[in-house]
């Protein structure tokens, strides 16, 4: 504590989004301006997808997709809306190497997703895998990374490499719903079905957009003996 108390002296810390010098940096070292901007998703949404409601109040219930088109997942859920302070950073974390912001997105999902992920009882988190080629380029997965932070909060194994990605897909940012499904289709496999055969897997992505990776990743799992597969993502898309 006094060793921190002095590095704060020295290096003062500052907001991770818009860099202001805050008296206390905590755990997330984010402002409290830039912290009320990262929107929470919260009820009422879709019990299956996640999907929030353009309502206030209500209850919690079925979304018209998930009722005419079940998806494979038994649940998913994005901690927050990918918009404002929460796109920049986990922008800057995917396209400008910042990895150090695993650490404060990660710890926001685990703020708002815990309830969903007591409730799930997971006994294995799987990362969303990179082909190797966008691994070489990118230098890392930020689902893993992610994951690792998520692990040792949750206190439940990170199997790293369950899951690869068996042929490069394209970039998903320009598709239709549609497209993305097509992308995605076949993409994935499980390296060893004897790690998830009968197990509840948490599936840990960074941002939830259409939900095409994450049906398709649970598919597969699925198709392999998981038990069962839910999702949480530290974004999802408006």
């Amino acid at each position: 504590m006094i060793l921190r108390a002095f590095l704060d002296i020295l290096f003062p810390p500052v907001c991770h989004h818009c860099k202001a010098f805050i008296p206390d940096g905590g755990e997330l070292h984010l402002c409290a301006p830039c912290l009320d901007a990262c929107d929470a998703i919260v009820s009422p949404l879709c019990i299956v997808c996640g999907a929030p409601f353009g309502t206030e109040g209500g209850i919690d219930h079925r979304c018209g997709d998930c009722i005419l088109s079940p998806p494979p997942f038994d649940g998913a859920r994005g901690a927050l809306l990918f918009t404002g302070p929460v796109q920049e950073l986990v922008h800057r974390l995917k396209y400008g190497r910042r990895v150090h912001l695993r650490r404060p997105l990660a710890l926001l999902a685990q703020r708002h997703l815990a309830p969903f992920v007591v409730a799930a009882a997971p006994d294995l988190i799987v990362p969303v895998p990179l082909h190797r080629s966008r691994l070489r380029q990118r230098g890392f997965n930020q689902a893993i990374l992610i994951g690792e932070v998520l692990a040792k909060r949750w206190g439940v194994p990170l199997l790293r490499t369950a899951m690869v990605r068996v042929r490069p897909t394209a970039t998903q940012v320009a598709l239709s719903a549609e497209e993305r499904r097509a992308n995605v289709r076949g993409a994935f496999a499980v390296a060893d079905p004897a790690l998830v055969a009968g197990r509840r897997i948490l599936l840990v992505d960074d941002v939830f957009t259409t939900g095409s990776t994450a049906a398709e990743c649970a598919r597969v799992l699925k198709r392999t003996g998981a038990a069962a597969v839910f999702v949480a993502t530290v974004a999802r898309a408006p």
